[in-house]
């Protein structure tokens, strides 16, 4: 009975390690996969009015893309829809983007503490070209001057609160970055959601 016993348990284990071994394999993405989800995000950053107020995440699932996010502007969220609809092995677009209310003290609250951010002598380097001297951004009341383009710190406002999204370097950088935004007068709360490079 003994060495039957023994048998039956090689077998399990046997199992138990063929199973883990397929959930791992089918966990990873297949380089077709992973060749859309380039492709995707290329799409999205080539956005032409995508900026430092918006925020856009997605998920690719065998030709069903979701995506996530905040959008600052309908614009935006409208053609990232369009422009994941036509990337080639996309058969489906669920669109999750939460659209942000615009409000004067929201607006304020944006452009201020993209001032402090990308201002900083400390964080400057950021900001596309490296910095904002010698550039002009006319704040909300000239609509269409938005800072647009790829920016690894994103400011999102909603109803007087603060999010900051994004990649940094260190985690001073992150520190920073939560602290200039703390300094904005009456903003209602800062979270602080930045994630750390991994060297």
């Amino acid at each position: 009975m003994k060495p039957k016993t023994s048998l039956s348990r090689v077998f399990v284990i046997a199992a138990l390690v063929f199973m883990s071994v397929a959930a791992v394999a089918a966990a990873q993405p297949s380089s077709e996969d992973a060749r859309t989800n380039d492709d995707i995000r290329r799409a999205l950053l080539r956005l032409p009015y995508y900026g430092v107020f918006d925020y856009l995440t997605f998920q690719y699932d065998r030709g069903t893309v979701t995506l996530s996010g905040y959008a600052y502007r309908a614009t935006v969220k409208n053609d990232a829809v369009k422009a994941v609809k036509r990337v080639s092995r996309v058969d489906q677009v669920v669109d999750q983007i939460e659209l942000l209310p615009v409000t004067q003290n929201d607006d304020r609250i944006r452009w201020s503490t993209f001032y402090r951010i990308y201002g900083d002598a400390f964080l400057s380097r950021y900001a596309p070209g490296g910095g904002l001297a010698g550039r002009r951004f006319y704040g909300p009341r000239y609509p269409g001057a938005e800072p647009f383009g790829y920016y690894p710190i994103h400011i999102v406002v909603q109803r007087g609160r603060t999010m900051l999204l994004g990649v940094v370097d260190s985690e001073s950088d992150r520190t920073a970055a939560g602290f200039r935004a703390r300094e904005v007068p009456l903003t209602f709360g800062v979270e602080n959601e930045l994630l750390v490079a991994r060297r």
